[in-house]
């Protein structure tokens, strides 16, 4: 994979190699700027979604699976984490990307994987890139649908979603041409700002009026589970933010212990989309939406700001999620193929076709499927199955393979057990959110 991070110079073979020596951080953060970034980056759009997804698990059942999840996902991040610091002794090398770890894990682990390391980091890639262009199209149609509920009330509510889904189209284009990412840094702390003032105005909505607690199931449908499940993966887990904070911390062994950073943020996440999401839906009940901002009243002046704002911070968040995914396949298969040397004009053209090959992939996804909470489902449980869970499951046991498995081969048997829930959750939750949008789309179209 073409990333620079790996060339980090080698120690003398005779010592003991500690890659945590070998990063040279031009400007690493402290452990509690790491914790920030790390719940900021966590909580997005999937705060205002979970509590849709309570409605599909049930209260009880919703609140117990958050909570397992959140340690599951916690402990897969964990398990990702030291086993990149173990591959990157064996490499030698200050850091290495998730495809580079997932393709080395393949070539230093069993046989039976080693057949696979030439594709490992494309599957993983593959995978990137895909979480990317979904959460992309999960903001263009968040955008879309609490701008057209604000203009509902001022134009003709007639006003197909797909038409403000395109009228968007030249913005998200602008914004993803922003090519020096410190241009995104003030618009960035606003976004955050924003994020705890529509937290704060959801709190003021859901605790006004509470029904009575036991008004909400505590179980839901079997059939519906996988649906909250992918809502819950796509709430909690996010892999690129996760190996970015550990990579750039100043002292980054202070990130696995017991009361480092990704134990205390992970806890923090948790508890507060377990209380939020309870909270939204022992308000709203089975009137939940996809957004819970499109619970509140739509005439309320506060309500409309907020839905404004808040799809404002969306926005703008568009294109830090998009570039990733243009760096990924214009850095690992474009640039090697058109080569280094290639005329600037050449390279530039490419970047900026995979821009706007990004914003017109999700703005067709978007228009073609605009069910808000399902594409958040099928973005969770297709892409973090595999990243957040399968993935670093093969790299630990790859990293610690053959003599290093614990007593009784415990890390073998362990490993083995969460790479089947990954896969099972993969295949059966992928299944079931595609027949779901597939019915939804059904309905949709025989309305019409």
């Amino acid at each position: 994979m073409a990333d620079a991070s790996s060339k980090a110079k080698k120690d003398d073979p005779d010592e003991e190699y500690d890659p945590y020596l070998h990063r040279n951080l031009p400007n690493p953060n402290k452990s509690i700027e790491t914790l920030g970034h790390l719940v900021k980056g966590i909580i997005g759009t999937g705060i205002l979604a979970l509590p849709e997804g309570f409605k599909l698990a049930g209260m009880l059942v919703g609140i117990i699976s958050t909570i397992l999840i959140g340690l599951l996902s916690t402990y897969c991040l964990r398990i990702l984490v030291q086993s990149q610091y173990e591959l990157c002794k064996k490499k030698r090398v200050g850091l290495l990307t998730y495809p580079e770890s997932m393709q080395y894990a393949c070539e230093v682990g069993p046989k039976c994987f080693r057949r696979f390391s030439p594709y490992a980091g494309g599957l993983t890639n593959f995978f990137l890139v895909t979480f990317q262009i979904g959460t992309c199209c999960v903001y263009v149609v968040f955008v879309a649908v609490n701008i057209k509920f604000v203009g509902d009330e001022y134009t003709d509510p007639k006003i197909a979603l797909t038409y403000y889904i395109l009228m968007f189209f030249v913005p998200f284009l602008c914004i993803i041409m922003v090519r020096n990412l410190k241009i995104f840094a003030p618009f960035s702390i606003a976004a955050n700002i924003i994020t705890l003032l529509t937290i704060g105005v959801c709190g003021y909505y859901i605790f006004q009026d509470l029904p009575p607690f036991s008004d909400r199931p505590y179980a839901g449908k079997f059939s519906n589970y996988f649906l909250y499940f992918g809502t819950s993966l796509f709430s909690l887990q996010s892999i690129t933010v996760v190996t970015s904070a550990e990579n750039n911390m100043e002292n980054p062994r202070q990130f696995l212990t017991p009361f480092g950073v990704l134990n205390v943020g992970m806890a923090i996440v948790v508890v507060i989309y377990s209380f939020f999401a309870a909270a939204g839906y022992w308000k709203y009940g089975d009137e939940i939406k996809s957004s819970i901002t499109l619970n509140f009243p739509s005439s309320d002046a506060i309500a409309q700001t907020i839905r404004c704002l808040y799809s404002a911070a969306i926005f703008i968040s568009y294109g830090l999620q998009g570039i990733p995914a243009v760096y990924i396949i214009y850095h690992d298969y474009v640039l090697p193929r058109i080569g280094e040397d290639a005329s600037n004009k050449k390279k530039l053209t490419w970047d900026i076709g995979l821009r706007i090959g990004l914003v017109v992939t999700s703005i067709v996804l978007a228009t073609t499927v605009p069910l808000l909470g399902h594409i958040i489902s099928l973005v969770g449980v297709f892409c973090l199955s595999a990243l957040g869970i399968t993935f670093p499951a093969i790299i630990e046991l790859s990293a610690y393979w053959p003599d290093r498995l614990g007593p009784g081969k415990f890390c073998l048997w362990k490993d083995i057990v969460i790479v089947l829930i990954g896969l099972f959750g993969l295949i059966v939750g992928t299944y079931s959110c595609v027949y779901n949008i597939v019915q939804e789309l059904i309905d949709l179209y025989q309305k019409k």
